[in-house]
């Protein structure tokens, strides 16, 4: 197994679809190096299980697929515990595990 490790850097943005959250959008580039192997690691509709930290708050989710890149959403305890708002700019270490 290997791992695909990356830093996330952006701004904290509000959707409010039918499923309401928060989340940081993953740059191009990170989002074309993760679209590579999304076939080995995807459990369907594109989602990739992933492993996060930021700042002393460490989880586990899954990156949605959005307009061409991917969006890592950022938990209500997560925001609460880092005192995270909407338009901070934060930094995600993420890890994706790739069973080659």
């Amino acid at each position: 197994m290997s791992l695909l490790q990356l830093e996330v850097r952006g701004p904290v943005w509000y959707w409010r679809g039918p499923a309401p959250h928060h989340f940081v959008t993953v740059p191009t580039e990170a989002s074309d190096d993760i679209a590579e192997i999304a076939g080995e690691v995807t459990y369907g509709w594109g989602m990739i299980p992933v492993e996060l930290r930021l700042g002393g708050s460490r989880w586990t989710t899954s990156l949605w697929p959005k307009d061409g890149q991917y969006i890592v959403p950022l938990k209500a305890a997560v925001r609460a515990a880092e005192s995270i708002a909407e338009g901070d700019v934060v930094s995600v270490s993420v890890t994706v595990r790739v069973p080659r």
